[in-house]
């Protein structure tokens, strides 16, 4: 009986050279470590250019039809996110601003972060390192590693952008449902800033002021109220019925200090049954103090607030400080610190350091003295510097400033920031913000120096001061000679 022997393997196919002439990426001559090496450069600088590529020209082509398809289905998304924010800002607007929006894209970026990961391996594995130079094989795998943490790390900061600016609106802007549409062509918010520590049952509110935004052109007009104007009327409301003559003050010397706008939120939410007052505020994202406030500010100044803005004021610095700080120029020098001890006690005595007069570069905490000091000026030119610093920071959110710091930014934002604007009038108001910086922003400050006596205004002439800085007169034509 005869003994087969076993089959001899079967030699690969030799590859005429001529096809490896013609397709030197995929069918590389192997002995020659300069073709290899000079191979190896390319399947890399290919990978980090067009992923996919590699796969396409020496590798598997199914997993080279995934990555070139989902490389051109992220060029199409970033180009036609560019030419929308470019062409059709309402659009970009509209869905930059959409919770499902921003969750998808946070989703597409992951996993198209991670693909790049699989494609640059499965490159690696196609250039074969042991085939190229010796010192070139590290080289290579250096460089293939660092401009994957480049491009893959891109999508995932872009990724996290789109999770943070999701989870941000979603705490600030927590109130659902339709918006009011604009009155008499604006929108006008209540800017309310105070600080809301621990324990401040009796908060007061120290800075008032009303933005009243052009629907069509952007153009904003801030108008401060001094925080202790006494005797105002309340737009129609349980306010207006408690007093129909204008406020003057809970009866209980403990619910405030004095009839001044800025004790309402301690008569109704302490002294009085707030809840019964504005039944609907809480749930609406407000509260009963608030909503006071807006009754009176739309009494004081003849217009419809539907919304309010409160910034806290005890968080404030870590937003001037997650814009990189302000630049304000002084016009005197004012010191910081919580004021005297007694009566004529000099502020050189109590003051824990001084902002100097001239142009600065403020930090949160020097930004916060800034808008606070009140001890060596009057109240009135308190508004006055709030304003300016509410000004100057409108004027660094910039597009760059707010990327270059947006994780710490939008940190801040969503702490020191309580609002009942709803998110379905985020994209119309990014949008009017975009417009609103290619224009000066109008101030108003119901002082002496703005012609309002603050103790026995005359609220008509406010109204009427409004009414004409919104809506001036046309200019008639000159008649002809």
């Amino acid at each position: 009986m005869s003994v087969m022997s076993p089959p001899r393997p079967t030699a690969a196919p030799r590859i005429p050279r001529h096809v490896v002439e013609e397709r030197p990426l995929r069918y590389p001559d192997t002995g020659s470590r300069e073709v290899m090496t000079r191979r190896g450069w390319w399947l890399v600088l290919l990978n980090f250019l067009i992923p996919g590529s590699p796969q396409a020209v020496a590798g598997n082509r199914r997993l080279a039809r995934i990555g070139l398809g989902t490389t051109l289905a992220m060029w199409t998304f970033v180009i036609v996110g560019l030419l929308c924010a470019l062409l059709w800002q309402p659009v970009f607007l509209t869905i930059a601003t959409n919770w499902f929006a921003l969750l998808a894209a946070q989703i597409v970026f992951v996993a198209y972060a991670a693909l790049w990961v699989v494609l640059t391996i499965d490159a690696l594995r196609l250039v074969r390192l042991v085939k190229t130079g010796r010192l070139a094989r590290y080289a290579i795998a250096i460089v293939a590693v660092m401009l994957t943490v480049v491009s893959s790390g891109g999508a995932v900061y872009a990724a996290n952008i789109a999770g943070v600016t999701r989870d941000t609106l979603a705490s600030i802007f927590g109130v659902s449902g339709p918006s009011v549409p604009p009155s008499d062509g604006y929108y006008n918010v209540l800017l309310l800033g105070a600080d809301s520590g621990v324990g401040r049952d009796s908060m007061r509110f120290d800075s008032i002021s009303v933005v009243s935004v052009n629907a069509t052109t952007g153009a904003a007009t801030i108008t401060g109220i001094p925080r202790d104007m006494p005797g105002f009327p309340f737009a129609a409301g349980p306010m207006q019925d408690r007093y129909p003559d204008g406020h003057t003050g809970h009866a209980d010397p403990s619910c405030g200090w004095g009839s001044g706008i800025n004790q309402l939120r301690t008569e109704v939410e302490i002294c009085q049954d707030g809840d019964a007052l504005y039944p609907d505020a809480v749930a609406n994202g407000s509260a009963p103090g608030i909503e006071a406030t807006k009754d009176a500010a739309e009494g004081i100044l003849g217009i419809e607030i539907p919304y309010y803005v409160f910034l806290d004021m005890h968080g404030f610095a870590s937003l001037v400080d997650a814009l990189g700080g302000v630049d304000i120029t002084v016009e005197e020098r004012l010191p910081e610190g919580g004021g005297p001890a007694y009566e004529g006690q000099p502020a050189e005595e109590w003051a824990i350091g001084w902002i100097e007069a001239g142009p600065q570069h403020m930090n949160g905490d020097t930004a916060q003295w800034y808008a606070r000091s009140r001890y060596t000026t009057d109240d009135f030119d308190r508004m006055k510097r709030q304003r300016v610093l509410q000004e100057a920071i409108l004027t660094q959110f910039t597009p760059q400033n707010v990327l270059s710091h947006f994780q710490d930014v939008a940190t801040a934002g969503a702490d020191i920031v309580q609002t009942d604007l709803p998110q379905s009038l985020i994209p119309t108001l990014a949008e009017l913000a975009v417009k609103a910086k290619e224009q000066s922003v109008a101030t108003i400050e119901l002082t002496p120096e703005g012609g309002v006596d603050e103790y026995t205004p005359d609220f008509a002439y406010v109204q009427q001061l409004i009414s004409t800085a919104l809506h001036p007169p046309t200019p008639s034509p000159d008649p002809a000679p």
